[in-house]
């Protein structure tokens, strides 16, 4: 008997260096005809920060395309992924699967979208491959998370899950992760997570924060660990962006930043709030680094 074939790729966002930045696989399903069981277990079997399944609904016209939009990381699905977005609009543009420069998606968090920028257009942190820049950004539309202060009854647990490191403010947010904000980029990015620890703090998962020094090119660092969704760390949390944004511009005074994903993958990304609609404008790039299929 002849198994169907899904194809699948594996694709670096945030980061146009292979092997950096978050990796994502993208699946294309024909039809909405998989189990949940059946789309969990694809993903376990992939064992990265994310999987995404993407079906069409349809193929633009008088109206951007639009897909289907489901992300796994290997143990659960969830509401909102960032770099599984932007590995999904990268996937769709570079293989020539929709001829447009915007993409909406249907998913949990509502319709997102997702459109190409051109580069000239944009201040951001831009790496290169073989010495030539990628001609755009892609540009995700999400909305606003926000966060408020939180009032431990624990303090021993929560210094056990920061390994010690001091503090300046401790805030859950409405995705339900608590929200810590050091005192220096360097705290962040010499961070040493200790997940048997951090998997017994209240919500979701830990984002830690700072500014950046001044003499960087970045206005603050962060990461993002999630052992209780089977991401020990999350090498680029894009929708943690989303609460990072406000947040920030609030201590900041600006609207438009660039972010440095601190974590020893990396990854960076431009971010823009939009106070008045309630919505984040996260633009990175991505490259594709695998291709194949999952046999049915």
């Amino acid at each position: 008997m002849t198994k169907a074939l899904v194809e699948y790729l594996v694709v670096d966002a945030f980061t146009e260096v292979p092997f950096k930045g978050n990796p994502a696989s993208v699946c294309f399903l024909e039809e909405v005809d998989k189990s949940d069981d059946w789309l969990q277990a694809v993903a376990a079997e992939f064992n990265i920060s994310e999987t995404c399944f993407l079906t069409p609904i349809s193929m633009g016209g008088s109206s951007p395309p639009r897909f289907h939009l489901r992300w796994f990381t290997p143990v659960a699905e969830v509401k909102l992924c960032g770099h599984g977005t932007l590995a999904a609009a990268h996937s769709l543009f570079s293989s020539g699967r929709v001829p447009y420069d915007i993409i909406e998606f249907k998913t949990l968090s509502g319709i997102l979208s997702a459109k190409r920028v051109p580069e000239c257009k944009t201040s951001s942190v831009s790496e290169t491959r073989n010495g030539e820049a990628a001609p755009y950004f892609i540009e995700l539309d999400f909305p606003l998370v926000t966060s408020k202060e939180y009032n431990s009854k624990d303090w021993s647990l929560i210094s056990k899950a920061l390994n010690g490191t001091s503090f300046i403010e401790l805030k859950m947010t409405a995705a339900d992760d608590l929200f810590v904000v050091f005192s220096s980029a360097e705290e962040v990015e010499n961070f040493q997570p200790q997940l048997d620890e951090i998997i017994k703090l209240p919500g979701r998962g830990l984002l830690i924060t700072a500014v950046a020094p001044q003499e960087s090119r970045f206005d603050f660092y962060s990461r993002f660990f999630c052992p209780k969704l089977g991401i020990n760390e999350d090498p680029v949390c894009g929708s943690a962006h989303c609460v990072l944004a406000p947040y920030w511009s609030k201590k900041l005074g600006k609207d438009q930043f660039i972010a440095n994903a601190a974590s020893p993958r990396g990854g960076f990304l431009n971010v823009q709030l939009d106070e008045r609609n309630q919505r984040v404008l996260l633009q990175g790039k991505a490259v594709t680094v695998m291709k194949g299929y999952v046999l049915v």
